[in-house]
């Protein structure tokens, strides 16, 4: 079975983008515990050499199908275990099979409602499956459990953008990098926001900030502003 440890999610680490995928699809890989399934096999207890061989040959290889397959097959065992859902709500994810990798997440959460890595996949699969009221309520679940964990807030952010709703939007980057300041996804989104609102000047502070946390997304945050002639 696999042991769930508590998973507090800081700073960049945790949000390195994968280039292959889309930006949402990065994040909710990248809110991974740990990010990889190598890493997860050190939870498992009980399971024979072969089959943590298998695991790690699915995630080498990116058979997210059959590491699906693998992860149902262990939850037709036993459907008490949350981490056999959240592995298998990652292979969905992988697959960009949103509903079921909802499906996963929200029984993992379930089973197991004070693990915040799990309620910030939910949130994020829905806004990956063009939901992103759902994610808000998700995310408010998640913050009735805790309030110190940047990455919540980071998502409702990127939620209420999603919605258009750019001063709870704002809030929710604020609060994030109130917990982390150098988080420099959230200084990323509060510029967005920023611009958005054309605020042009203070889009402009972060894009100075941006280029000590992280160069690239300073770049891409400059290429936002209105162009001088």
């Amino acid at each position: 079975m696999l042991i769930r440890k508590e998973i507090r999610l800081t700073g960049l680490a945790l949000l390195l983008a994968l280039a292959a995928c889309t930006p949402q699809t990065q994040l909710l890989f990248a809110l991974m515990p740990n990010g990889t399934v190598p890493i997860m096999l050190s939870h498992l207890e009980g399971v024979s050499d072969g089959n943590r061989q298998r695991l790690a040959d699915f995630e080498r290889r990116g058979d997210w199908e059959g590491l699906a397959r693998f992860a149902e097959e262990n939850l037709a065992q036993d459907k008490s275990n949350a981490d056999w859902w959240t592995m298998a709500g990652y292979a969905y994810s992988r697959l960009e099979r949103y509903p079921r990798a909802i499906e996963c997440y929200a029984e993992a959460v379930r089973l197991a409602p004070d693990e915040i890595t799990w309620w910030n996949l939910l949130a994020q699969a829905y806004r990956s499956a063009g939901q992103p009221e759902r994610a808000v309520h998700t995310l408010n679940n998640a913050l009735n459990i805790r309030q110190d964990v940047p990455v919540t807030f980071f998502l409702l952010g990127e939620s209420f953008g999603d919605m258009g709703r750019l001063q709870p939007a704002l809030d929710g980057y604020q609060q994030a990098l109130r917990l982390n300041r150098e988080f420099a996804q959230a200084w990323f989104g509060m510029g967005r926001v920023y611009v958005r609102q054309e605020r042009y000047a203070e889009a402009a502070d972060i894009v100075k900030v941006l280029e000590t946390l992280d160069p690239g997304l300073a770049a891409g945050l400059s290429k936002l502003l209105p162009q001088r002639k």
